[in-house]
């Protein structure tokens, strides 16, 4: 702590990761990735719990109808971000400078463009997109309530994660966290005062969130403005081009895209539970909630590990890009194990957060899909890591198709298993996806450190005979 503050008061908080020991700069680095990735899904954790242990668990199936095509469009454009860092990364680590500037303005420019047609398109949609999911009568308003202030929110978002993800590009993990640990205190207390004072019911909820997210990315913005001198960019580098426009599109859109196939599939699949009715609608969502916070380590590992490949392939350090692949899912079947005891054993009591003690039908719901899915996480571990690392080296097309295949198997569990084994197939889809997705993942990732080995003695071979010219021309 004492060291980040000193980094804080002379705004030097970036953290170069192309040397010193892997594991440990892994580690040190997803941390406050993991604490941030915590607060994040605080903020819908705190919105489903006050939600349903306030509203009761009409309300909770409100709020969870709508997590799928939550994660479709927000997904889509937290990957866009995340796929616009890559290669500010890739440029910090090679000690790019003006280019990564130039990435940095014109990345800011597409994800400005990105949040506000977006946004508009999906509010104006909402209410299409709520009957596509076939919600039902009985929650519909409040689906609707809570979903439109969650897509006016978009802006913000994205404000927070765009800015975000390039102060974690140049190895800052910790301050994001400091401000979104901050935001989520912010937003537990407007969640009791918008719904418990002023009776907004699901909006009020939204509104809460939202609010806190936008306080997180104002707060990295005056961050990058007054700090991170780094960051600063200057004239020069204030365009957008065709040159740069078409690298950062060809990294951010496979890899939002990656996320929104993903979605697709869980939408079809939350469709076919929302036919089931309320009690497993009201398990699904709570399961669910819980499946999020249990993945947070995951996510966290898996952008360390990215961030580290992205770094030290812009340096062209072929070992420790290996290295840092195989310490990541290392320590990610390590985690996977340890959540899969969680789940099987006190999946139960912790779907008591956001169900009450006397609601055994949906209690019982959520606990066996936590209990099927426990024994997975160790597959699921391996899933993110790979699909991070494919993407840190600059291959997100390649983890798209893991992404597509992702969404067929859920897309064959819903519509060819649930109308015959209901809720019981709703607990096996996201396993089957899994294993389909890593089996497929594996080769991409073989055949990714393949090319990159390629590309580096290319490299190579060019830097000798630019040094043979060089020498050439100095003497003659």
């Amino acid at each position: 702590m004492t060291s980040f503050l000193v980094r804080f008061k002379k705004g030097n908080m970036q953290k170069s990761m192309i040397e010193g020991n892997t594991l440990k700069l892994i580690l040190n680095f997803s941390i406050p990735l993991l604490l941030g990735n915590l607060f994040q899904q605080f903020y819908n954790v705190v919105d489903a719990a006050i939600v349903g242990q306030t509203l009761g668990s009409k309300a909770l199936a409100a709020v969870g109808a709508s997590s799928s095509v939550q994660f479709l469009i927000l997904g889509f454009c937290m990957g866009i971000c995340q796929g616009f860092a890559i290669m500010v990364s890739q440029s910090y680590g090679a000690k790019r400078l003006d280019e990564m500037h130039t990435y940095i303005y014109a990345g800011a420019v597409w994800t400005a463009i990105t949040a506000f047609v977006v946004s508009i398109f999906v509010v104006v949609f909402c209410a299409d997109i709520l009957h596509i999911l076939q919600v039902n009568d009985e929650i519909f308003n409040d689906a609707y309530a809570y979903l439109v202030v969650i897509f006016l929110g978009i802006p913000f978002t994205l404000l927070y994660n765009y800015l975000s993800a390039i102060l974690r590009a140049i190895g800052d993990s910790k301050t994001p966290f400091f401000f979104l640990a901050f935001s989520a205190f912010l937003n537990i207390g407007l969640d009791f005062f918008c719904i418990l004072v002023l009776k907004w019911g699901c909006a009020g909820a939204a509104i809460a969130t939202i609010f806190a997210q936008a306080v997180s990315g104002i707060l990295c913005l005056l961050l990058i403005a007054f700090k991170v001198n780094i960051l600063h960019i200057p004239k020069s580098s204030r365009y957008v081009d065709k040159q740069h426009s078409l690298k950062l599109l060809a990294m951010g859109v496979p890899m939002g895209l990656q996320f929104s196939i993903t979605a697709i599939g869980s939408m079809v699949m939350q469709s076919a539970n929302n036919d089931l009715g309320t009690i497993y609608v009201s398990g699904f969502t709570a399961g669910m909630r819980i499946k999020s916070l249990m993945m947070c380590p995951f996510d966290a590992l898996g952008a360390a590990v990215s961030t580290f490949l992205s770094q030290n392939y812009g340096a062209y350090k072929l070992e420790r890009i290996q290295d840092g692949y195989h310490k990541g899912v290392m320590v990610s079947i390590l985690y996977g194990a340890f959540a899969c005891v969680v789940m099987v054993f006190f999946g139960r009591i912790l779907s008591m957060m956001f169900v009450s003690a006397n609601e055994s039908q949906v209690l019982n719901a959520s606990a066996l899909y936590l209990r099927r899915m426990g024994y997975f996480y160790p597959v699921l571990g391996i899933l993110i890591t790979t699909r991070m690392s494919v993407q840190g080296l600059g291959y997100s097309a390649r983890a798209m198709l893991a992404g597509f295949v992702e969404m067929i198997a859920r897309c064959i569990v819903a519509l060819c298993f649930v109308p015959i084994f209901k809720y019981g197939a709703i607990t096996w889809a996201d396993q089957t996806a899994w294993v389909a997705a890593t089996l497929v993942l594996i080769p991409l990732w073989i055949s990714a450190m393949r090319t990159v080995q390629k590309n580096e003695l290319n490299q190579k071979s060019n830097d000798f005979f630019f040094l043979i010219f060089n020498v050439f021309f100095t003497y003659i």
